[in-house]
This record gives structure tokens, C-alpha cells and sequence, in this order.
């Protein structure tokens, strides 16, 4: 089973928090092909409350849901004994990310 943990804003929208930006659809579509070819998904995102809320919403109204919000699948906490600070996914998708090469941060950086 494969886990996607993925970001909102600069991510499924474009970044204009606290508001809603404009659907990026090229990760909107890569989303929904995985989720049906069995990936499980989980929106990872600093909104909270209200915004939060909005957010997911919004998802929905795209035809995108999740099967965690801004916690780990009910599967991975019982495989760790409890839920973890640390969302755990095999890909993570953020505007901010860097992906790091198995060594560490190089001088490239």
C-alpha cells in the first residue's frame, strides 16, 4: 500500500492562504489516479480550524478525498503503538520540500 501525504496550498491550489487559491490540475489529477489504483491519501497542511474545514470542503467540491487529515492512517498507528508526531507516508508533497539524496545535504544545496 502506498501513502501519499500531500499539502494544500501550493500543492492542490495554488498558495493564497488563508484563502483559496486556484486548483493546480496536474496534482489534482495525479491524486485521484493513485487514490484509484489503491494509494491511500492523507492531507497534510498547517490549516486548522475554519480554514481547515474550507479547505477540505473544497477538495470534495473537486472530487478529492482523504483518508487521514493532518493525522497518520489508523493502520499506521497501531503499527507504531500509537499515533506520531511525524505523519508517516512513502511520498510527501509540499511547495516547500527538499529532497534530500541519500547522503545528506551536499555542497549542490
Amino acid at each position: 500500500m502506498k501513502i501519499i501525504a500531500v499539502d494544500f496550498d501550493g500543492c492542490i491550489v495554488e498558495d493564497n492562504f488563508p484563502g483559496i487559491g486556484i486548483a493546480i490540475p496536474e496534482t489534482i489529477e495525479i491524486l485521484k489516479k493513485e487514490k484509484g489504483s489503491g494509494a491511500k491519501l492523507i492531507l497534510w497542511t498547517c490549516r486548522r480550524g475554519e480554514r481547515l474545514v474550507t479547505a477540505v470542503e473544497y477538495c470534495k467540491t473537486i472530487g478529492l478525498t482523504f483518508d487521514a487529515i493532518n493525522e497518520n492512517l489508523p493502520e499506521m498507528i497501531d503499527y507504531f503503538g500509537g499515533d506520531t508526531r511525524k505523519i508517516y507516508a512513502d511520498v510527501y508533497i509540499d511547495d516547500k520540500a527538499l529532497r534530500m539524496p541519500c547522503g545528506g545535504i551536499t555542497d549542490r544545496y
